[in-house]
């Protein structure tokens, strides 16, 4: 079946079967590598997207629910790599093997939008379920607090 999505603001007409995970939609058929593959069973969060604004597991969502949701990769957060939090990551030296990195940075992204100024707590609880192998959590955390200080210092 064709599908229309809406993916970083473009948009993307792909051929799937219904129960296609916009996971492999996204990396196979629109080449946004970005999306990373992890466990496919929602666990890790490597696969983490906006949908809608909210981020979401991309190995969980079937194309034949994406209809006319918008869809952000990492490639889309920032398509020069000049977000804040994209910034802060590589100012905090957060990235080891880099494999995560993306759903990460996706999911701080929604916790900062909701919650502009997060706690520890905060940014704990939001971060909990992306697994880093290389376990850089607290270089993570305070990449998430230099983006939100660097968003709040731009308003």
């Amino acid at each position: 079946m064709k599908y229309t999505l809406n993916v970083n603001g473009r948009t993307e007409t792909v051929d799937a079967a219904p129960d296609t995970p916009m996971l492999w939609v996204l990396r196979d058929k629109l080449n946004y590598i970005g999306v990373k593959y992890g466990c496919g069973v929602d666990i890790c969060g490597a696969c983490t997207v906006h949908v809608d604004g909210e981020s979401m597991r991309s190995c969980q969502i079937p194309v034949s629910e994406a209809g006319s949701k918008k869809i952000v990769t990492i490639e889309g957060l920032s398509p020069t790599g000049d977000h804040p939090l994209q910034k802060a990551w590589c100012d905090m030296d957060v990235a080891q093997c880099g494999y995560c990195q993306g759903g990460q940075i996706m999911t701080a992204a929604a916790l900062l939008k909701r919650t502009p100024k997060p706690t520890d707590a905060e940014i704990d609880k939001t971060m909990a379920d992306n697994l880093c192998r290389c376990g850089t959590y607290t270089r993570i955390r305070a990449a998430i607090h230099q983006a939100a200080d660097a968003m709040a210092a731009a308003k």
